[in-house]
């Protein structure tokens, strides 16, 4: 069994303490493993949905025809490059 030296502490109502038992107890598990399984998967949930860019039809196609065909360098996009060639060294 693994080690787990982190701890979280959380205050809760007794209704929802024994809500949190009763839903643990009837999947068979510690309520310690039911808080930790949910909170877990509902991170993981969140951080997908603030990482996904998700476009409808429209901006799909404006991005892939930007991506295809992207307009020319303006003159500030080509000032800008010309100052980050004498900032920057490549390896």
């Amino acid at each position: 069994m693994e080690t787990k030296p982190d701890r979280i502490e959380l205050r809760l109502s007794p209704d929802q303490k024994a809500l949190i038992e009763r839903a643990a107890a009837c999947l068979g598990r510690s309520v310690s493993d039911f808080v930790l399984g949910n909170a877990e998967q509902a991170a993981k949930a969140v951080i997908e949905e603030h990482e996904r860019i998700q476009l409808d039809r429209i901006q799909s196609r404006v991005l892939v025809d930007a991506l295809l065909s992207p307009p020319s360098p303006n003159k500030e996009l080509r000032a800008a490059a010309k100052e980050h060639r004498k900032k920057v060294t490549s390896r």
